[in-house]
Parts: structure tokens; C-alpha cells; sequence
């Protein structure tokens, strides 16, 4: 019964946020509910006892392990919902720079921002090691998708751009959870504990086994649906894809985030041209849009409500505003090198790596990422600062990312 009154709670604020930003704000939904959440937050914060309603709210936070919600539940769902939309003769076209982005740059990205952060963590006089910022910099570095995608909606970016971004945000992620748990293995094990060889086995495992799966899954379901014409029951079927994944890969170790998008490339590909009638599709697409505006609604509306549990400290707030800087010069260079290096930077528009930088949000993920570090990894700082980020992000780089866009490419 508590658990369906958090819900009913947690949905019912969206709701009403929902209205207020579209009847009120009319500023896209994800940067509205987020707007909306926070000037909640302060209020009831600003009001303190005098407001018996944030002392309630509160316990519903705190009962809430945002972290495992959104990894292990949410993030399946979303996942799913953007890739079986995603158009993947466009994503072939740019595989080699999504895959190259996604995966040596959220590495590169990982380093410098980790780097950087460890040499200025001192002037605050703060001592925190070095695999610490490595894990920083590792939950910051991935772009979020939930976030990206509901945002580029709007902006009028060309195509060539947004493919970019999609495919990166889409896989990004995934990979960028793989480098924050190898790193959390090695900052709990301690480092001489941890072979190389046992890294990188990880790593394969976790990259190699989540597609296998998503392979699997999506090919599954397109023999399913191809042998029937009956779209609840294709419908049903897609949610198995997905609950069956998230709980299927920890079990194995795989990267759950990985098997919803390949499962969702698939099915939304060669599951929608060669295993469903026109009406399937039709269906199929409305409902995980519906889904996918859902769960959008009530993460964004989370990350607002997390400002009345996260614990302040002034000097952490300087560190996050210093981190912005920080993780914009990162994303900036993980794009710059790669394509240097690789000779991506000929296939794009002279804008195009500034776009990228500027439309990297980041989210949800960063956030469930920075409150499962255990309080020994120094998790009130990296939650505060993770906080700042994701704000900025989304309201600042997600309200301008339209005037850039436009500035950029007249």
C-alpha cells in the first residue's frame, strides 16, 4: 500500500506540473517539469515547518532509492522508447563517430574532467583521491538521453546533427555506466586488488553481452510478431522485451541499458517493416510515446524534488558552479580529439562539434549515478555537484540550445 501511495503521489505531481508548464510556461516539457519541481522545492524548503507538507514529502523522497529506480526500471523503458523511434539507415550512415563518441569519448571524458577535478579540489581544501574523481568524471561524462531527445524535438537542428547526438546519447550512457562500475569495483576492492585482465573482462562482458542480448530479444519478439496480427498482443509483447531485459542482464552481468536500445533499434526497424501491419506500427509507436512522456513527466519532476534531501554545503555549490566550466571544456575536447584523430571532423559541418557540446545534457543518469556512491567516496559532494550540473544543463543549455542551434547554422 506505501508503495502505490508513492506513486499516486509522485504522479500526480507531474500531472499538475504537466498542466501548469503547458497551460502557463509552454517551455518544453522536460525543461518546464524541471523548472516547476525546483521552484517547488525552494518554496517548501524557504517555508520549512511552516509548511507541514515538505516534511512529508521529504520521507517520500528519502523512501524513494532514486538510483535503483531509474537504473534498474526507468532507464529500460526510455531507452526502449527512443531507440524503437530512431530511423537506423540514418544511424549507419555516422556508425563509425556515434560508436567512436560513445565509447573513447566518454573514456577521454572520464579522464579530463577526473583529472582536472583532482587538481582543483585542493584550493578548497578538500583531499579526495584520485579513482574518486575518476568516478566523478565518469557519472558526468555520458549525455543523457532522456534528457537530449525530448529537447532536440524543438530546437530545428538538421538532420546530420541530431543523428549525431541521438546515436550518441542513445549508446553513450550505456557505456558510461559500464566505466562508473568498473571504477566503483575498483575504488571498493582497492586498486592492487583489480587486475587489468579483470577490468577489461568487465568491460567486454558488460558492452558485448548487452547487445548480444538485445539481439537476442529483439529478434524473439520480431518472430513473434511476424507470425501474428493482433497489436495488444504485440504491444504486450514489447513490454516483455523490456521487463525481461532490465531483469535478465544484471543476472548475467550485461549492460541492460545496451540490450533496450539494440532491442529497440531492431524491432522498431526490422520488426516495423517486415513483422507488423500498418495498424501494429501505428499502435505500437503511439503507446511508447505515451510511455516515453510519462516517465519523462515524473523523472524530471524526481530530479527537482531531490534539492529537498540532497545536504548543502556553500563551498560544495563553488565546486559545482567551477565544474560546469570544467565538464563543457570535456565534452568539448572528448568530441575534437576523437574526430582529429579519426578524421571524423571532414564529415561535419563547422558547427557541428559546438552544437554537440552545447546540446549535451545531462540528467537523470548523472544523478542516480552520484547517489549510489557510498558515503565514503565523498557522496554528499559529488551529489551537490552533480545537482548543479544537471540544472544548468537542462535549464540553462536546454532553454539557449534553440538560439544556438539557429545562430550557428543561418
Amino acid at each position: 500500500m506505501e508503495t502505490f501511495r508513492l506513486i499516486a503521489i509522485i504522479i500526480s505531481l507531474a500531472a499538475i506540473l504537466a498542466y501548469l508548464n503547458i497551460r502557463y510556461l509552454k517551455l518544453p516539457a522536460t525543461i518546464g517539469l524541471m523548472a516547476l519541481s525546483l521552484m517547488l522545492s525552494l518554496g517548501m524548503l524557504l517555508a520549512g515547518s511552516a509548511l507541514p507538507v515538505t516534511g512529508y514529502l521529504k520521507s517520500v523522497v528519502l523512501k524513494l532509492d532514486f538510483a535503483d529506480f531509474l537504473l534498474d526500471f526507468m532507464l529500460g523503458f526510455l531507452l526502449f522508447a527512443g531507440a524503437l523511434h530512431t530511423d537506423i539507415s540514418r544511424l549507419r550512415q555516422y556508425r563509425g563517430p556515434i560508436i567512436t563518441f560513445a565509447t573513447v569519448g566518454i573514456m577521454l571524458s572520464t579522464l579530463i574532467v577526473g583529472g582536472i577535478v583532482y587538481f582543483i579540489l585542493p584550493l578548497f581544501n578538500l583531499d579526495v583521491p584520485f579513482i574518486h574523481c575518476l568516478l566523478f568524471g565518469a557519472l558526468i561524462s555520458p549525455t543523457d538521453p532522456i534528457a537530449v531527445l525530448s529537447i532536440l524535438k524543438k530546437a530545428g537542428i538538421s538532420p546530420t546533427i541530431e543523428t549525431q547526438i541521438t546515436g550518441e546519447s542513445l549508446f553513450n550512457d550505456g557505456i558510461g555506466v559500464v566505466v562508473f562500475l568498473t571504477l566503483y569495483n575498483i575504488a571498493s576492492q582497492g586498486i592492487a586488488e583489480v587486475t587489468t585482465k579483470e577490468i577489461a573482462l568487465l568491460l567486454v562482458k558488460e558492452v558485448v553481452g548487452g547487445i548480444t542480448l538485445g539481439l537476442l530479444l529483439g529478434y524473439i519478439a520480431y518472430q513473434m510478431m511476424k507470425r501474428i496480427d493482433h497489436y495488444p498482443s504485440e504491444v504486450l509483447i514489447t513490454i516483455a522485451v523490456v521487463i525481461g531485459g532490465t531483469t535478465l542482464a544484471p543476472i548475467f552481468h550485461f549492460s541492460g541499458a545496451l540490450a533496450m536500445v539494440v532491442a529497440g533499434l531492431f524491432i522498431g526497424n526490422k520488426g516495423a517493416r517486415e513483422a507488423m501491419s500498418e495498424q501494429t506500427n501505428h499502435y505500437i509507436h503511439m503507446f511508447w510515446e505515451m510511455i516515453d512522456e510519462i516517465l519523462n513527466a515524473v523523472l524530471f519532476v524526481l530530479i527537482g524534488l531531490e534539492l529537498l534531501v540532497i545536504p548543502f554545503q556553500i563551498t560544495y555549490l563553488y565546486i559545482g558552479l567551477a565544474a560546469i566550466l570544467i565538464i563543457i571544456i570535456a565534452r568539448l575536447l572528448s568530441l575534437i580529439i576523437p574526430s582529429f584523430i579519426f578524421r571524423f571532423k571532414y564529415e561535419f559541418p563547422r558547427s557541428t562539434f559546438i552544437i554537440m557540446t552545447w546540446g549535451g545534457l545531462r540528467g537523470g543518469i548523472s544523478i542516480a549515478l552520484a547517489l549510489s556512491l557510498s558515503s565514503n567516496m565523498h557522496r554528499h559532494l559529488f551529489v551537490l555537484v552533480t545537482y548543479v550540473i544537471v540544472l544548468f544543463s537542462i535549464l540553462i543549455q536546454g532553454l539557449t540550445l534553440e538560439k544556438v542551434v539557429k545562430k550557428l547554422t543561418r
